[in-house]
């Protein structure tokens, strides 16, 4: 099921608008951003645009995020927002978890020139995957920050 938006709250100080989902099936809240006031590296929503439109179906999306919540609590919010890709749920994405011990994740078999964008829930481990991809050869490649980043998820996340 969809999240159900429960009520949007605005914060005058830091010009950040923040929605309420609440999750139909359960009780779990998660706070989304809406602003300029992204994590480092993330993409801003209009370059990620022009990036999505400019490779059409050639696109690649790597979702970082770890559904093992003993390892990453955190993605928990995230993925009762936005699931994990798998069959028809979101078809251009490629699920390689990073792994922050190794500080490192799997080499999507792919040609080093495909347009990806990587992600997790908020956009750090997915500026690490980004970096991690471009030490590796890739070179084109956008952090997209994850479903906390709203106005950036809106372009890419059902790809």
């Amino acid at each position: 099921p969809k999240p159900v938006l429960s009520r949007v709250i605005t914060c005058a100080t830091t010009a950040t608008t923040t929605a309420v989902f609440r999750s139909s099936r359960n009780t779990n809240f998660f706070a989304l951003r809406m602003s300029s006031e992204r994590k480092a590296g993330v993409s801003a929503p209009e370059e990620l645009r022009d990036f999505v439109k400019a490779p059409a179906n050639k696109l690649v999306v790597v979702d970082v995020r770890n559904p093992d919540a003993s390892v990453e609590p955190g993605d928990q919010k995230s993925l009762a927002v936005a699931p994990l890709p798998s069959g028809d749920i979101r078809p251009q994405a490629l699920h390689l978890i990073w792994d922050r011990e190794s500080n490192g994740m799997p080499i999507p078999d792919i040609p080093k020139d495909t347009p990806i964008i990587t992600h997790c829930g908020g956009g750090g481990r997915g500026q690490k995957a980004k970096d991690f991809l471009e030490k590796n050869g890739f070179t084109s490649v956008f952090n997209g920050g994850g479903p906390k980043e709203t106005e950036c998820w809106a372009e890419f996340g059902e790809k």
